[in-house]
C-alpha cells in the first residue's frame, strides 16, 4: 500500500515539475512569444476556457478582430498555439504534410478507436494507405455508388411519408437519427455489401450495428475523452506506456468489429480470386471488395498488411457517416446541417424544390445530380457556413518557417513577412473560422446566400481547400480522400428529400445550439437531456 502510495507522489511531483518546464518554456522562449493575441484566464488552461464558452470559432473571430489575422493564444500550460486565416501560410501547412502531422492527442484517441488506419497514419505509411486506398473513391466508383445512395434515400422518404400519413398531414421528426440511421445503412451497403438494416422498422439491429453504436457513439465518445486518466495520457505521453482506462462496452464492441471485419475481409478476397482480371465481374463493387483489389495489384512492397486493411473499415465509417470533412468527414451532418439552413430560409428551400422537380426521373444519376446549379450551390453554402468539424491542429516535426501573404507585426513593433517555429510548434487550422472569414466572402459571410456561388469572390481563390475554394474538406495530401462520395450522397439525399417534403422548425430558431464534439452537432438548448438532436415539422409537399 505503502509502495502504491508513493508511486502515486513521485507521479504527481514528476508531473507538476513538468507543467511548471511548459509553462516557463511558453512563456519565455517560444519563437513566438512576441506575436500579438490573449492572454490566458488560467494558468493551466489558458485561453481555452473561453473559447469553450462560445460556439466554435467565435472566440476565434473575435480575437482576429482585436489582434489580426495570424496571432498566438495560450493552451493548456500557457503553451502558445497558432492561429491563422493567412492563405500562404495555410497552403504551406497543409502541403508539406511530412513537416506538419496531426496533433499527438489526437492520434492517441482515435488509434484507440478506429485502428492504425488512414485517420491515424503519418508519413511513408499513410502514403502507402492513400496510395492503395484511391482507387476505390474516383469518379467512377462514386457513379457507381450513386444508386444506393437514392435506393436509401427513397427508403427513408417511404418510411417518414408513411408517418405523415398516419399523423394526418405533419409529424414532428428527429431529422439527424433518421439521417444518421439512412447513411449507416448506405456505408454499410457501398463499404463492404453489408446489410445494417436500421431502417427496417421493427428490426433487431444486428452485432455489427451494435458495435459500431457502443465505439461511436456521443456518449462512449465523451466518456473515452474525459476519464481523468485519460486526459493524464493525453497530456503526458509517458504515461500511455500503462494500460488505457477500459469505457464499459467499447472492447467488446472492438472486438466483434475485428471479427466480422475477418469475415467480409476474407469475403472479398473469394470475390476477387472468382472474378479473375476483370474488375467489372466482382460480384459487387463495394469500397473494401475495390480496396482489396487495388491492394493485391501492387508490388508486395507496396501493399498493405491485413491489419492495415482492417483498420479501413471503422476507418469508413467514421469517413461516411460521421462527418463531412476531412478527419471525419459525414454525409448526415451536412445535410443535417443543410435542413437547418433550409428552415430558416423557406424562400430557398421553395426555389430549390422548384428546381429538383423538373428533373424527369425519380433516380438520377451522379451526372444529373451535378447538373442542378441550385443543388449544388445549396450544398456548397451549407458546408461553407456549417462546416461540420470547426478546425483541426497540425504539430511541426521539425523546425520550420511558415511564409506569410500579409505581415504580421509583433509585440515589439518589429514587421514579420514570415514566421519561424520550433519542432512541437502546434498550429490551429480554422476551416469554420475561414469559411466564414469576411476577407476573404465579404461582409455577408455569416449569411447563408447560396447564389454567392453565382461568383465566387477573387479573394476566396486563394484559399488552399481542396474543393470549391473552401477548407470543408481540408487541402493537401491529407484532404479527405471521400470527399466526392460525401458530395453525391449529399445531394442525392437532398434532392428525395426536399422534392418530397416541406420542412420547418419544430421549435425557435434560438432554441438550437451547436455541441462540438470534435463536429459540430444540433442540441435543443432546453432539452439537454435529449441528446444530439434537430427536430423538425415534416409534411408532403403539395405538387402543383
Amino acid at each position: 500500500m505503502h509502495t502504491y502510495t508513493g508511486l502515486i507522489g513521485a507521479v504527481a511531483v514528476a508531473l507538476t515539475i513538468h507543467s511548471a518546464f511548459l509553462f516557463i518554456k511558453a512563456r519565455f522562449f517560444s519563437p513566438i512569444r512576441n506575436l500579438p493575441g490573449p492572454q490566458g484566464s488560467s494558468l493551466i488552461f489558458g485561453s481555452l476556457k473561453k473559447i469553450a464558452e462560445n460556439d466554435e470559432a467565435v472566440t476565434h473571430e473575435q480575437w482576429v478582430k482585436e489582434y489580426g489575422r495570424t496571432y498566438k493564444y495560450p493552451a493548456l500550460f500557457h503553451k502558445n498555439i497558432l492561429f491563422t486565416l493567412d492563405h500562404k501560410a495555410l497552403n504551406h501547412i497543409l502541403m508539406h504534410h511530412y513537416v506538419w502531422q496531426k496533433h499527438d492527442a489526437s492520434r492517441f484517441h482515435f488509434t484507440r478507436i478506429v485502428g492504425p488506419g488512414l485517420l491515424v497514419a503519418e508519413g511513408d505509411h499513410h502514403k502507402l494507405q492513400r496510395r492503395v486506398m484511391n482507387p476505390a473513391f474516383g469518379p467512377a466508383q462514386v457513379r457507381d455508388l450513386t444508386e444506393t445512395f437514392i435506393d436509401k434515400s427513397m427508403e427513408l422518404k417511404d418510411l417518414w411519408s408513411s408517418r405523415i400519413i398516419a399523423a394526418g398531414g405533419t409529424v414532428k421528426l428527429n431529422v439527424l437519427d433518421w439521417i444518421s440511421k439512412m447513411t449507416l445503412d448506405v456505408i454499410g451497403r457501398a463499404g463492404f455489401n453489408y446489410e445494417f438494416d436500421t431502417l427496417k422498422e421493427n428490426g433487431e439491429s444486428n452485432k455489427l450495428a451494435q458495435a459500431f453504436a457502443a465505439i461511436f457513439s456521443d456518449l462512449d465518445m465523451e466518456k473515452a475523452k474525459f476519464q481523468p486518466w485519460t486526459v493524464l495520457q493525453t497530456l503526458f505521453p509517458i504515461l500511455r506506456v500503462l494500460p488505457p482506462v477500459k469505457i464499459p462496452g467499447l472492447d467488446g464492441a472492438q472486438e466483434t468489429m475485428n471479427k466480422i471485419g475477418k469475415e467480409l475481409l476474407q469475403e472479398s478476397k473469394e470475390a476477387i480470386k472468382n472474378s479473375g482480371d476483370d474488375i467489372r465481374n466482382l460480384r459487387s463493387k463495394d469500397l473494401l471488395t475495390l480496396l482489396v483489389k487495388s491492394n493485391m495489384s501492387g508490388e508486395p512492397s507496396h501493399r498493405m498488411s491485413d491489419e492495415d486493411v482492417l483498420a479501413q473499415i471503422p476507418t469508413f465509417f467514421v469517413a461516411g457517416h460521421e462527418t463531412t470533412r476531412q478527419e471525419f468527414n459525414s454525409i448526415f451532418l451536412g445535410t443535417t446541417w443543410a435542413l437547418f439552413a433550409l428552415v430558416q430560409h423557406l424562400d430557398v428551400q421553395r426555389k430549390l424544390r422548384e428546381e429538383l422537380s423538373t428533373m424527369a426521373t425519380d433516380n438520377p444519376t451522379m451526372e444529373q445530380l451535378n447538373s442542378l446549379p441550385y443543388l449544388d450551390a445549396v450544398v456548397k453554402e451549407s458546408l461553407r457556413l456549417y462546416a461540420p468539424v470547426p478546425h483541426v491542429l497540425r504539430v511541426a516535426g521539425q523546425d520550420d518557417v511558415i511564409p506569410l501573404s500579409r505581415p504580421v507585426r509583433d509585440k515589439k513593433g518589429t514587421e514579420h513577412h514570415s514566421i519561424s517555429v520550433v519542432k512541437g510548434q502546434t498550429v490551429m487550422v480554422p476551416l469554420l473560422a475561414l469559411n466564414r472569414d469576411k476577407a476573404t466572402w465579404g461582409e455577408d459571410a455569416m449569411e447563408f446566400k447560396p447564389e454567392r456561388w453565382e461568383k465566387v469572390p477573387e479573394a476566396a481563390t486563394s484559399v488552399p481547400g481542396v474543393w470549391s475554394h473552401m477548407m470543408t474538406f481540408l487541402g493537401g495530401p491529407r484532404a479527405c480522400i471521400g470527399y466526392r462520395l460525401s458530395l453525391v450522397e449529399m445531394k442525392a439525399l437532398l434532392f428525395v428529400l426536399v422534392r418530397e417534403f416541406e420542412f420547418e422548425l419544430a421549435v425557435p430558431s434560438e432554441e438550437i445550439i451547436k455541441k462540438t464534439m470534435i463536429v459540430q452537432r444540433p442540441r435543443v438548448k432546453s432539452e439537454p437531456e435529449g441528446g444530439t438532436q434537430l427536430p423538425l415539422l415534416v409534411r408532403i409537399s403539395q405538387k402543383d
